[in-house]
């Protein structure tokens, strides 16, 4: 659900999580989540704390009952426990997207597809120039562009948020194998794998998701290579033969190259501009916004409609100019 064992994050998550079933139910699919952990290990200690202490529902596994439960994983002597979270699952990203866009509409927002050209000067920010020619009169500006705010505002976060390169692989389940759908695979991570593995069951036979939660190289979302590369599909197999045996030759039927943009120390950035007093930044998610939008456009609108309370984490100043990721 969250960053694991990050507090903050956890309670934004599931604040999230009650915000999206209200406006999308259909597209939140409770597979549940499979955090397969080892007992000593502190990130899985820290996690089963965190989710404790925010009464989190969750299921402590020995190793036994995943075996028994999940038998198409395969265990290593890593995997001595798993914490189990029934209430957590899959959000369909792209179709919850226009689900939102379909319901600010109705709302009376005015929705158009434009790109801006970077502000400039400082002060009050009376309207931004669009590449197309045309003009967006505001009292306040949000800017919530993803990998591209970096590019939007070079001198400010160029060297603060930096985009970076994931790819992202579907594999398709053996023919009339049930083992890889909801309910009987849930969604998974084991962050105990130095390469922070993590998958989907197979949701609307798309296949099974597996990525690796890690920085990869830095990436431009304009230009950037979006093919898959021959050495990320070997490794993602390898591990399939590892964990997944009966993935391990399956038919590689999607896959996405994803951007994180990610901030220096891995919190995200939510604040104002320091040059323009009604100009607002909200990015630097490291791989994690989607998930957690609607807890973060409450806190962004608290702050500009109420001066909300301020949390220093998400601040500009907090953001370093080198990596020192301290959040995952």
């Amino acid at each position: 659900m969250g960053y694991g064992p990050d507090a903050i994050y956890t309670n934004m998550a599931w604040r999230s999580l009650t915000l999206w079933r209200e406006l999308i139910g259909p597209l939140f699919h409770r597979t549940g989540v499979l955090w397969l952990a080892r007992e000593g290990d502190p990130y899985s200690n820290a996690t089963r704390r965190t989710l404790e202490s925010a009464s989190v529902p969750i299921e402590i596994l020995a190793a036994r009952e995943i075996a028994k439960r999940y038998p198409q994983i395969q265990l290593s002597s890593r995997h001595d426990h798993a914490i189990f979270e029934p209430e957590a699952g899959a959000l369909l990203a792209r179709r919850a997207v226009a689900a939102v866009v379909e319901d600010a509409v109705s709302q009376g927002v005015e929705y158009a597809l434009e790109a801006v050209e970077s502000p400039t000067g400082s002060g009050s920010l009376p309207s931004l120039r669009t590449l197309s020619g045309n003009s967006i009169r505001a009292t306040t500006f949000v800017f919530a562009c993803g990998p591209w705010l970096p590019k939007l505002f070079p001198a400010l976060l160029g060297d603060r948020i930096r985009p970076s390169r994931q790819e992202v692989f579907f594999f398709s389940p053996p023919p009339g194998d049930p083992r890889f759908a909801p309910p009987q695979l849930p969604v998974w991570i084991d962050f105990t794998e130095p390469r922070g593995p993590y998958g989907f069951p197979d949701l609307e036979s798309r296949g099974c998701k597996l990525a690796f939660d890690r920085h990869g190289p830095p990436f431009d979302p304009d230009n950037g290579d979006r093919r898959i590369f021959d050495a990320g599909v070997r490794e993602a197999r390898a591990f399939l033969a590892e964990r997944f045996p009966a993935l391990s030759q399956a038919p590689l039927t999607e896959f996405r190259v994803c951007q994180y943009e990610n901030t220096s120390n891995g919190d995200f950035l939510i604040d104002r501009h320091p040059d323009f007093e009604n100009v607002w930044l909200a990015g630097g998610s490291s791989g994690h916004g989607f998930k957690h939008g609607p807890a973060v456009g409450e806190y962004l609108s608290a702050r500009i409609l109420s001066g909300g309370p301020v949390d220093p984490r998400f601040s500009l100043e907090s953001k370093g100019r080198s990596e020192n990721r301290t959040v995952y």
